[in-house]
């Protein structure tokens, strides 16, 4: 008989049977070189920090050389150039615009919600923020101004600029001091400090802390390097106490000191710093890492850093590394000791600067309050 046969009865499939065939079979095994290979590349949060930043940093160097190129072609940028407005804000273009389409791939392919929101710009009020970080870009340079002539350090001279000059030179500088301010901020505050901060802890960050001031080192001379290794000693306990603790804030602060080192670090390639502008700058960065954490975003920091070198530059014609701007209005000269007055490096140079930095920290945290920032773990599980 065959199963058709209306005497034989057929067989029903009990319950468990029905289960397990519509069980979703689980897929093969892969090969142990597979699984080896995505655990490389991949961890819990996906691509691993580390290949994430070299990713980036091999977009950027090769969009920053293709953009110069072009600008170099279409006679925009001159190597050669003196320190003026036109030079200047071409020469952030050729870093502003590498940046956004590498950081941009970069979202793409970790699947970013929002994109380049993602890298420390999203949070309350950014308008707002930024605003605020102008006015307190352009209050705390002029305290440090203030502070260099009443010690008798700084001296005014005339005004350097008249009629349209002023308002044409005010809006050339401002343009290139934001374009400064998003380049610097972009890299070191938005994509690497969030970055860093879902994927680094103490011996990650004391390593490449470490090779930096080994380069320095071996490769530099010159009493700036002394500012980078101030930075990097000042972050070690506090750093190697949150790992310790295992604090939750911990992977925040690694990657700030590893942002603040750095930040120290390109500015050695200046040729008017000294050791305290050195210091100073990548002082500066850590006030930014800290406008982040209270703030919830970078815009506080971005309006700061570009109202400050607007205002150094351009307003009060002071020397930035060493130069000075064409094209600013007022005029200042430093007197006295350099130790005090900045000397050639410019008011950044002064040792008064510490006195500013550690006021603006402190200012911050009394305004904004010390609020936990978004978890860029919580918000790429999120994506």
């Amino acid at each position: 008989m065959t199963p058709t046969d209306p005497d034989v009865p057929e067989t029903q499939p009990t319950l468990a049977e029905t289960q397990a065939a519509a069980a979703p079979q689980a897929p093969p095994p892969q090969p142990v070189e597979t699984r080896f290979l995505l655990w490389l590349l991949l961890g819990p949060n996906g691509l691993r920090a580390g290949w994430s930043v070299a990713l980036f940093a091999i977009l950027l160097l090769i969009f920053m050389g293709i953009v110069g190129l072009i600008f170099a072609r279409l006679n925009l940028i001159d190597p050669k150039a003196h320190f003026t407005a036109t030079a200047a804000l071409f020469g952030e273009l050729t870093n502003f615009l590498p940046m956004l389409g590498a950081a941009a791939i970069v979202a793409l392919i970790e699947r970013r919600r929002g994109n380049l929101l993602a890298f420390n710009l999203r949070g309350p009020r950014p308008v707002l923020r930024f605003v605020e970080g102008l006015i307190a870009g352009v209050l705390s340079l002029s305290a440090l101004i203030g502070a260099l002539a009443w010690g008798g350090w700084l001296h005014f001279g005339p005004i350097a600029l008249s009629g349209a000059d002023i308002a044409k030179y005010a809006v050339l500088w401002g343009i290139a001091f934001l374009l400064v301010g998003c380049v610097e901020e972009g890299i070191f505050r938005c994509y690497l400090q969030f970055t860093l901060t879902r994927g680094i802890n103490f011996w990650w960050a004391f390593g490449i802390i470490g090779l930096v001031c080994l380069k320095l080192l071996i490769f530099n001379s010159g009493n700036g390097n002394y500012g980078v290794y101030v930075l990097a000693a000042l972050g070690l306990i506090p750093c190697l106490l949150l790992q310790l603790r295992k604090a939750q804030s911990s992977g925040f602060w690694q990657a700030a000191w590893v942002t603040t080192t750095l930040f120290g670090f390109i500015h050695t390639g200046n040729g008017g710093e000294d050791w305290i502008g050195i210091f100073a700058a990548g002082a500066i960065g850590f006030v930014f890492v800290v406008s982040i954490r209270v703030t919830g975003s970078a815009w506080w920091a971005i309006g700061c850093h570009a109202a400050w070198d607007w205002a150094e530059t351009y307003f009060y014609g002071a020397a930035d590394s060493g130069n000075v701007a064409t094209g600013h209005y007022l005029t200042v000269t430093p007197a006295g000791s350099a130790f005090w007055s900045g000397g050639t490096a410019g008011p950044e140079g002064s040792i008064l600067v510490i006195g500013i930095i550690v006021l603006m920290t402190v200012a911050l945290v009394l305004i904004y309050g010390l609020r936990k920032p978004p978890a860029p773990v919580a918000e790429l599980a999120a994506n």
